[in-house]
């Protein structure tokens, strides 16, 4: 039985259909991030887990139970708002325990839960300060422990860290985790930042207008995208995308013709794509200053030190692309030479803008 279903659900406001025929199964314990742009629909999903959106048409349960007319308060969910949603006449203690008081849980209960997580959170001597006289990030500690206060089935959490710096992100999005590991409740983790989802997850849903692109683990998400749109939304700088131009056994970049291996050329015959996209992510792109054969000649037009890595700008077939390489290994040089590494090479169709498959 899953923890979470979602069957042909459908969301409006209005005429607008927002989320458009979800299905969606979590499994007990998972934690799942919900990842896309602003206005996708990832937080109009986690707002009908909790009860707080209607659904228009379609089906969600929650541990197997029908529960598109349950009421928000027992549908057994923690959850943690974008904002911290913290009452500003409370102070910290009161703030995490306001749940357990309302359903009347025991003093002692209560007491022992609120002491356990001002121990996970460190937020120890902070027990009687109201909100107004914590820092961002200790906001967002109380928040969490809150939620996790509860001990409830469902833990939601709707963009947690948008408003910390990115040092203090880093180090919440660790507690996360360690917290998920100790409770393993159902987890679901809205939010827009790739890396948050990258290092959260156990899988993730890259959402757009309102439908599910691909639901996978990170490593593949990453690795074998399902379609343009994911290949470009994850990935810091993201995949490079130009026309493949394929000729027979070949493609053409830059009036130069490289030689497709018989695997690649059995799957783009198979793919039965009249047009080919072609995508590389920068990390996989290396370029030297000797030509040779099935080298793609390049003129560089931008460079920039990262530190620890440069980056090279250039065109393939009129269309910006990046390399990221850990040395600067053209010393200031614009000519240079891209030997394309097929086995790290993506195809789409360029229609259909949806990946051909690969070889393996």
């Amino acid at each position: 039985m899953y923890s979470i279903e979602f069957k042909n659900v459908v969301k409006k406001f209005g005429k607008t259909e927002v989320i458009k025929g979800l299905n969606l199964s979590v499994k007990k314990g998972e934690r799942l991030i919900l990842l896309g742009s602003s206005g996708c629909g990832k937080s109009t999903i986690l707002r009908m887990i909790s009860g707080l959106e209607t659904i228009t048409s379609g089906e969600l349960y929650l541990n197997g139970k029908l529960a598109n007319n349950m009421d928000p308060g027992d549908r057994n969910i923690g959850m943690v708002f974008q904002n911290y949603a913290l009452f500003p006449h409370m102070n910290v203690e009161k703030n995490i325990s306001y749940g357990l008081r309302v359903n009347h849980t025991p003093a002692d209960e209560i007491k022992n839960r609120v002491e356990e997580a001002v121990r996970i959170l460190n937020l120890g001597g902070l027990e009687k300060r109201l909100p107004r006289e914590l820092s961002g990030g200790q906001r967002q500690r109380v928040a969490l422990a809150r939620a996790i206060v509860k001990h409830s089935d469902f833990f939601l959490l709707d963009e947690p860290l948008s408003n910390l710096d990115a040092q203090l992100r880093g180090h919440a999005r660790k507690e996360l985790v360690k917290l998920h590991e100790i409770y393993k409740q159902t987890m679901i983790y809205v939010t827009h930042d790739q890396i948050e989802a990258m290092t959260v997850g156990q899988r993730i849903a890259v959402i757009h207008n309102g439908v599910i692109q691909m639901l996978d683990t990170p490593h593949m998400v990453y690795h074998r995208p399902t379609n343009i749109f994911v290949a470009k939304f994850i990935g810091s700088p993201s995949m490079n995308i130009f026309d493949a131009q394929q000729t027979g056994n070949t493609i053409r970049l830059n009036d130069k013709n490289i030689t497709l291996s018989e695997r690649w050329m059995a799957k783009v015959a198979a793919s039965g794509a009249q047009a080919l996209k072609a995508g590389i992510r920068p990390e996989d792109i290396t370029l030297s200053l000797e030509p040779g054969e099935n080298k793609v000649p390049v003129h560089i037009q931008y460079q920039e030190d990262y530190g620890s890595r440069v980056g090279y700008y250039f065109s393939i077939n009129g269309e910006d692309v990046i390399s990221i390489m850990r040395d600067d290994v053209l010393q200031g040089r614009t000519e240079a030479y891209w030997s394309v590494p097929q086995d790290h090479l993506h195809l789409f169709n360029q229609e259909t803008e949806n990946n051909i498959g690969y070889p393996d």
